[in-house]
C-alpha cells in the first residue's frame, strides 16, 4: 500500500512536531527532578537561554537554577500548556505557555506563569533548542493546605517524590508495591 504524498508529508511534520514536544518537556523534567543529563538533553551544546537574570550555556543555566531551586523549593512543576509549533525545514519556533508552581521551604507555593519562547534546530536528525528567552508575565505566592492522603501510612508505598533518580518515575520495571485497597 502507497501512502499519498500530501499525507506522508503530514506524518512527517506531526512526527516533526512531537520530536520538539519531547524536547520541551525533557526541559521541564530535568528541571523538576534535578537531573541535569535530562536538562542538557534539551539543548545543543551550543545554545543560549535568557531566562531572568540569566543568558549564557544550557551547562552554566543548569548550575545557576538547579541550586536556587534545591535551596528555596522542596518541589518544582514546570507545568507546559499550549504549544504553538512553526516548523520549517530544520528550524522551528515555538511559544509554549508554562505554569510554574514551587512547594518552597518556608511551607509556602510559589506560582508563575509566562511563555517560553525557543528556536529550535534538527542536527544530526535530532530536535533541540538553539535558543530561548522565558517571557514571565505573573507571579504569586498561594495559600499552603495539607498534602491529600498525607495520614495514608503506605502513601509512598511505589515510592515517594524525590528530586532525584530516586523519584518513582525512573524505576523499572514500574510495578505497584502497595497492598490492595478499596476505600469504603
Amino acid at each position: 500500500m502507497t501512502m499519498a504524498p500530501e499525507r506522508l508529508a503530514r506524518l512527517e511534520r506531526l512526527a516533526d512536531r512531537q520530536d520538539v514536544v519531547d524536547c520541551l518537556t525533557r526541559f521541564s523534567r530535568g528541571m523538576d527532578r534535578l537531573d541535569r543529563d535530562i536538562f542538557l538533553s534539551a539543548f545543543h551544546p551550543d545554545a543560549i537561554i535568557a531566562a531572568g537574570p540569566f543568558v549564557g550555556s544550557p551547562p552554566d543555566c543548569f548550575d545557576w537554577a538547579a541550586p536556587m531551586h534545591e535551596a528555596g523549593q522542596v518541589a518544582t512543576h514546570h507545568n507546559l500548556l499550549n504549544i504553538t509549533c512553526e516548523i520549517e525545514g530544520d528550524t522551528a519556533h515555538s511559544e509554549t505557555y508554562y505554569l510554574f508552581v514551587g512547594r518552597n521551604r518556608d511551607d509556602s507555593n510559589w506560582i508563575a506563569g509566562g511563555r517560553y519562547i525557543d528556536r529550535l534546530e534538527r542536527r544530526d536528525g535530532e530536535w533541540r533548542i538553539a535558543f530561548r528567552t522565558n517571557a514571565i508575565e505573573w507571579s504569586g505566592i498561594v495559600p499552603t493546605m495539607a498534602l491529600p492522603f498525607a495520614d495514608v501510612p503506605d502513601i509512598h508505598g511505589n515510592g515517594a517524590p524525590a528530586r532525584s533518580k530516586d523519584d518513582p518515575s525512573y524505576r523499572r520495571p514500574l510495578v505497584n508495591l502497595r497492598d490492595l485497597v478499596t476505600p469504603g
